[in-house]
């Protein structure tokens, strides 16, 4: 070996890498790959934002309405042989159908919705045993297949457990509708009034006493209080009490005349409570007029009905004298006369269901506008409402204090060959 060879072997370039040296770049390159695979790694997508208590309150509705219609519909259909009249079972169908189709969510109307079978109705034991927690929080509907996929239970509930599951199902929908916002609030309401008296009819078909239905037993949350009304001395109070703030001005230092619905015209009172308070004391009063102006043509049996719903007008016109005034309102004192016209004369009953029906759409404004006790006074009106013009013989319609135009709400899925009843009578 040359000595030129044994300095170019002894050179540091030529030297064997130490084992540290190796260890090191192996290290580095691991962390490398594993910092890589790490970043390729999808973060965990965050949870879902809790819906609001209208949109839960909403989606509860529609998943309990479907399932009460599911129940209807094979109720209805010959093959049940259920005990009760075709036409108050058709009846049933129709209104839950027209109530489910209002309460679809135009954006994703049935992917929170998912009845359970009819043969799911809770007996009347199980029924009075969920009666104490009909006020508890709503559970969240199931994402699922639409009534229109439901397959045909093994038993059909009988129609006294339809009309206790009914009442349960109206009192939850009143109670949410205490809570939830105002359009909300308004829709629950009047669903919730319209099952109560749809379990009676069913109720009374079949020979089950009233008093047995669970809104019976506990009372509904609106008519569970006194009445809410303010105290007796509010109703003598003056028409502007002095607690209330002067008007706002307006333009070029007038007062303000008003505004849109839910705009203030007075630095605490919105215009649009004022007005459907208003809108009540006006229609109450024109009823206790035209209750006493029905009474001496009424025969002796609707005498005595009318009497008492003229006690019930001349107190809740009272009532409602006194919230307008403690809203800073103005109501009008009781005229002494309303064109009432001839065919209110010629078939009285008739006449005073029409008028009743007209105050509907009142209490559900005062609804919609009003919270608190307020709004569980004007729930309790609602209610009462409704009550007398079924008993008078009108229809109160799927919502009491709306006007629905079924042909602008949206459809229900057709029934499949399955599920659908021979002949029901209502539409989807």
């Amino acid at each position: 070996m040359t000595p030129w060879s044994v300095v170019k072997a002894d050179h540091p370039e030529n030297r064997p890498a130490p084992p540290f040296f190796r260890y090191a770049v192996l290290a580095f390159t691991a962390l490398l790959v594993l910092s890589l695979g790490f970043g390729l790694v999808p973060a965990a997508p965050p949870p879902a934002a809790e819906p609001p208590f209208p949109e839960q309150a909403r989606a509860a509705a529609l998943q309990e309405t479907l399932r009460l219609r599911a129940a209807a519909v094979h109720l209805a259909t010959p093959a049940a042989g259920a005990p009760v009249e075709p036409a108050v079972m058709e009846a049933t169908v129709t209104l839950l159908t027209l109530q489910a189709r209002a309460l679809l969510s135009p954006s994703n109307p049935l992917s929170a919705a998912r009845p359970t079978p009819p043969g799911s109705v809770p007996s009347a034991a199980e029924a009075t045993a969920a009666d104490s927690s009909l006020s508890g929080s709503l559970s969240r509907p199931e994402p699922g297949l639409p009534a229109a996929t439901t397959a045909a239970p093994e038993r059909v509930p009988t129609p006294g457990e339809l009309a206790s599951a009914l009442s349960s199902s109206g009192v939850q929908r009143l109670t949410d509708a205490e809570k939830a916002d105002g359009g909300m609030a308004r829709l629950l309401a009047g669903a919730g009034t319209a099952q109560l008296l749809a379990s009676e009819t069913i109720a009374a078909s079949v020979g089950v006493p009233g008093d047995a239905l669970p809104h019976a037993r506990q009372g509904t949350p609106a008519t569970m209080q006194e009445t809410n009304a303010p105290p007796a001395d509010a109703a003598e109070a003056s028409a502007m009490p002095t607690s209330c703030p002067s008007p706002l001005p307006g333009p070029a230092g007038t007062e303000s005349a008003g505004g849109e619905p839910g705009q203030e015209t007075t630095a605490g009172a919105p215009a649009g409570l004022e007005s459907a308070l208003s809108m009540a004391v006006a229609v109450e009063q024109q009823n206790v007029y035209a209750y006493q102006a029905a009474l001496p043509r009424l025969a002796p049996d609707d005498a005595t009905t009318a009497a008492a719903f003229l006690d019930q007008h001349q107190e809740v016109a009272a009532e409602a004298s006194a919230h307008s005034r403690a809203a800073c309102g103005d109501p009008d004192a009781q005229q002494p006369g309303y064109a009432l016209g001839a065919e209110f004369f010629a078939a009285p009953t008739a006449g005073l269901a029409r008028l009743e029906l007209a105050a509907l759409p009142a209490y559900g404004d005062v609804v919609s506008q009003a919270d608190g006790d307020l709004r569980q006074w004007a729930i309790a009106a609602l209610g009462e409402a409704a009550r007398r013009v079924a008993r008078w013989g009108g229809d109160p319609g799927p919502v009491p204090g709306i006007l629905l135009d079924a042909g602008q709400l949206p459809k229900l899925p057709e029934l499949s060959e399955s599920t659908k009843p021979a002949a029901t009578g209502a539409g989807s």
